[in-house]
């Protein structure tokens, strides 16, 4: 009787992998940009950070404990991911009133009402971002130069982005040297090229993220905007400055590849990634904004119920039909 045959459910074998152990790679694989806001924008991009970050944390902390009465999961790391990833979505010179509202909305609307990680349906720090842009569009849209580690917050020389520069036909700008470095102007985690991507190996090497979604997304943008490049080379800008400038890279590495929000199928991935791909392209070429990612991949976050469930695998000895 000493023999018991404990019974569970699956999986049964053991990876070792967890939520806080995915959420802390993340964070690892963003440190890369965060050092690079953090030289070029100095001391707004760290303001900017630890008001982004730490009022995410409070906020997610106050409505677990006190509004929804249970157990809080400050620790797993997701609240700080959202902060990060809100504050890379914001120019360093944004008032620390305006960040707190813009996190309040990420966590409270974004994540907390629809009951917490892994249940919400759009990623809160675009949520966040979103709700910042149509609420303070001047705030949001004034970019401080970069600099080396400049020591200006509230009164930074602005000036436009590449994007802004693009949209209104002044013509391909910088160097590409500039946009792969980061000494470029624009929302203080988008800039650098290169630390983005870095981030994006890290965390393939880590199977963190799978690659399918931040390559169709930058596959398709690449496609669109090229062709249109090559019908008007004169009206149309590089495909390549698509690429490297504004947040495409951060949002189709960072940002799509959202667990609760992204598709679980390869197939259900590349429909969606190429969805997000042909919006930001529609939007950045022809629409009111300079930029489109974020409004991208809100749409398709919320197509990704519907991937999901027209899109999702057989069940193991279910009879398909011929």
């Amino acid at each position: 009787m000493d023999n018991k045959l404990i019974i569970s459910a699956s999986p049964h074998i053991y990876s070792g992998d967890t939520i806080e152990k995915r959420m802390y790679g993340v964070i690892f694989a963003l440190i890369p940009a965060l050092i690079v806001s953090f030289i070029y924008f100095g001391l707004g991009a760290l303001i900017i950070t630890l008001a982004s970050v730490g009022s995410c944390v409070l906020f997610e902390f106050i409505i677990q404990k006190y509004l929804l009465k249970k157990k809080t999961t400050i620790k797993d790391g997701s609240a700080i991911i959202t902060g990060l990833l809100l504050a890379f979505n914001l120019p360093s010179n944004l008032p620390i009133w305006i960040v707190m509202i813009g996190a309040l909305i990420a966590i409270g609307v974004g994540k907390m009402t629809f009951g917490g990680l892994g249940k919400n349906i759009f990623n809160p720090a675009l949520v966040g971002r979103v709700f910042l842009l149509i609420s303070f569009p001047a705030q949001m849209t004034t970019w401080p130069k970069p600099g080396f580690f400049p020591l200006e917050y509230l009164d930074a020389v602005t000036g436009p982005t590449i994007l802004n520069m693009v949209s209104n036909r002044f013509g391909n700008i910088s160097s590409y040297n500039d946009l792969l470095l980061g000494n470029i102007g624009g929302s203080m985690g988008e800039v650098s090229a290169i630390a983005l991507l870095l981030g994006f190996i890290y965390m393939l090497w880590k199977k963190i993220i799978r690659w399918h979604i931040p390559v169709v997304v930058i596959s398709t943008v690449f496609l669109f905007t090229g062709i249109m490049h090559i019908v008007d080379p004169s009206h149309y800008s590089s495909p390549l400055i698509h690429i490297l400038s504004g947040g495409l890279l951060l949002g189709s590495i960072f940002m799509a590849t959202d667990y609760a929000t992204s598709p679980m199928t390869t197939k259900g991935m590349v429909i969606y990634a190429f969805g997000i791909g042909i919006i930001t392209s529609v939007i950045r070429l022809w629409g009111i904004y300079p930029e489109g990612i974020s409004f991208a991949i809100l749409i398709m976050n919320a197509v990704t119920p519907l991937l999901n469930t027209y899109l999702q695998p057989n069940r193991f000895g279910k009879e398909v039909s011929r």
